[in-house]
């Protein structure tokens, strides 16, 4: 078996770098992935899936062999990038790298994923409790999870395990971390900058909140990681002009949900210590990604099955840590779950994101000896 995935992945290697050269093209935006969807439910058609459908939330979602069973397996890489652009990044190439906005996380993933259900499909693979191939949308930012949410409420009570593609290689994250995340408008009478000299200026008292909010101390539980940041401010109406309203994006994370609860109080209370007789404050949760409420052992069972297949194919132990991804929403629920890397690169999140191309068929051969393992002993 294994020299049969050996011998598929290297039959394969110029399709897999064409077809993430094509997905590169399709810009995808969280809320905005119709395009790259219907790529991918064409994608797999052509690669012989029967049944693939693209739901509500813009997932691409592929079942095998999955009815009746209540202990599937699910498969997911996110279709969505981190940057807003609705048209076509810049890609270049050489032998050793592929450089573009978005190649790394999640589009590289997502490859590997359509190449996994295609071994499946080519050696009629059918798995005795049902694997579920998902291309699911909304994984970055304010997207806030919405394909992997759907995916739950779709297939309620009958998915077992969780695996997501997304990450270098040697890292698995096996621990989530959870987030809120807000808009807050400050609201103030304003006026002529010279006319109106002393009124209440929105900037200056929701740049009073930031500074109060860099000043928090975050707790530590347990070797857990707790963070703050403000990522996103506008506000005002001219040079001239005291400001009437000022906005700010922010968010509060952690891996430790009683962490997570503090920070909830320390932002609610810097909030409304900032409203007076003349300033409003307006908060909205624009973002919500659960910590998780799981079994430790449960975890320790699906790693020690998943692991072994990583380290043996890239010849190195993996490096285990905690991140925000699809995997919040199982861990959340009681139901294990990993975060697997399948190619090797960096820059995510930046328009210098590389990879290094040929990592991605070590990267497959490892998510195909994941799947027949999970199938083999689940």
């Amino acid at each position: 078996m294994k020299a049969s995935i050996k011998e598929f992945v290297q039959q394969n290697e110029a399709a897999l770098l064409q077809t993430l050269r094509q997905l590169c093209a399709i810009p995808a935006p969280s809320h905005q992935e119709e395009k790259r969807a219907a790529y991918c439910k064409s994608w797999l058609e052509k690669a012989g899936a029967k049944g693939v459908y693209i739901d509500e939330a813009l997932n691409v979602v592929f079942p095998l062999n999955c009815e009746g069973s209540n202990d599937i397996t699910v498969y997911v890489a996110h279709t969505d990038t981190v940057f807003p652009d609705t048209e076509p990044m810049p890609l270049t190439e050489d032998d050793i790298y592929i450089r573009c906005p978005g190649v790394g996380d999640d589009t590289a993933s997502l490859t590997v994923l359509l190449m996994l259900a295609k071994y499946c499909i080519e050696k009629n693979i059918r798995p005795k409790k049902g694997i579920l191939f998902v291309c699911n949308s909304c994984e970055e930012g304010l997207g806030n999870l919405k394909g992997t949410r759907q995916i739950f409420r779709d297939y309620a009570g009958r998915i077992g395990r969780f695996i997501s593609l997304d990450s270098n290689l040697n890292t698995v994250a096996d621990r989530c971390v959870g987030s809120h995340r807000y808009e807050v408008e400050v609201r103030t009478e304003g006026g002529h900058s010279f006319g109106a000299f002393g009124n209440d200026n929105a900037i200056h008292e929701l740049s009073k909140m930031v500074t109060k909010i860099y000043q928090i101390q975050v707790p530590q539980i347990d070797g857990s990681k707790t963070t703050y940041n403000v990522g996103d401010i506008s506000g005002g109406t001219s040079v001239n002009t005291i400001a009437q309203s000022a906005r700010m994006l922010c968010e509060y994370r952690s891996d430790n949900v009683t962490c997570l609860a503090i920070m909830e109080e320390k932002f609610a209370a810097i909030f409304r210590e900032a409203e007076a007789e003349k300033i409003r404050v307006l908060v909205k949760r624009i973002g919500e990604r659960p910590c998780q409420d799981i079994d430790p052992q449960k975890i320790e069972d699906l790693k020690a099955l998943v692991v072994p297949q990583l380290e043996a194919v890239i010849g190195q132990s993996i490096t285990f840590k905690s991140s925000s991804t699809d995997c919040n929403i199982p861990l959340s629920m009681g139901i294990p779950a990993l975060c697997i890397g399948v190619y090797r690169g960096g820059g995510a999140h930046t328009r210098e994101e590389w990879i290094e191309k040929h990592s991605m068929v070590p990267g497959l051969e490892a998510a195909i000896r994941v799947a027949l393992t999970l199938e083999e002993t689940v």
